[in-house]
């Protein structure tokens, strides 16, 4: 993420230069400009999952590309139908590719044609039977579930908030073990780090008819980090 300053008032001018301390817990001060107190704030929002992202892929084989291609087709037709019928949105293709097989003697022995889609589903506890459905359906490739929260960016502002006050807290112990009466904010720089979900590799091959491939979603953490310096007197 790009750093971003946001300067709200001039540092104010100083005889002495406050030395830079560390407190425990989250936060810790930075260096210290004459007049001021600046430290850091981070904080974290730890939510569940309630979507996912999956990917679905059929590959086929044929003597010839013509027929790969078309045998390929035909199942990827089943498989679409398929996650649309359980519950999968914004379905999309992401590749379609043809290619030769070689034998030892590098002559052609058949061509191979895949066509991968992407899926998101709202929920997690529905993808484990998706899985299921398009591998029934003909799919041989899955990748995902990634499962993610759906207002990341409201995610991210509520951790920045935290952040911003856990500086505040620790600024304010610092000016009082130094004597000192805690003034405005000077300048805040955001640091933090984009919400970004955990990924969580999925296998159906052992899956049944009876039991669909079981998904755990975890949880995500979107954390944020603030560098806050106030003025002092």
């Amino acid at each position: 993420m790009k750093t971003k300053t946001l300067y709200l008032a001039a540092p104010l001018a100083a005889a002495a230069l406050l030395a830079a301390a560390t407190l425990p817990g989250s936060a810790s001060s930075a260096a210290a400009e004459p007049g001021a107190i600046t430290v850091r704030g981070t904080a974290s929002i730890v939510s569940v999952p309630d979507r996912a992202e999956l990917s679905f892929g059929v590959e086929t084989q044929a003597s010839t590309a013509r027929a790969a291609l078309a045998a390929n087709a035909a199942e990827m037709r089943k498989v679409i139908a398929a996650v649309r019928s359980g519950g999968g949105t914004d379905v999309r293709t992401q590749s379609v590719s043809l290619a030769p097989r070689y034998g030892e003697r590098n002559e052609v022995q058949s061509f191979a044609a895949t066509n991968t889609i992407s899926v998101e589903m709202k929920g997690i506890a529905g993808a484990g039977a998706l899985i299921d459905a398009a591998v029934a359906a003909g799919a041989n490739q899955v990748y995902g579930p990634s499962p993610a929260v759906g207002d990341e960016t409201e995610q991210y502002r509520q951790a920045l908030k935290r952040a911003v006050e856990d500086a505040r807290a620790s600024a304010h112990a610092l000016a009082a073990a130094a004597g000192l009466s805690l003034g405005r904010v000077t300048a805040i720089v955001e640091s933090g780090t984009a919400p970004a979900p955990q990924p969580y590799a999925a296998t159906a091959d052992k899956a049944t008819a009876l039991e669909a491939t079981p998904i755990e979603p975890g949880t995500q953490q979107t954390s944020a980090s603030v560098t806050v310096t106030y003025s002092v007197a």
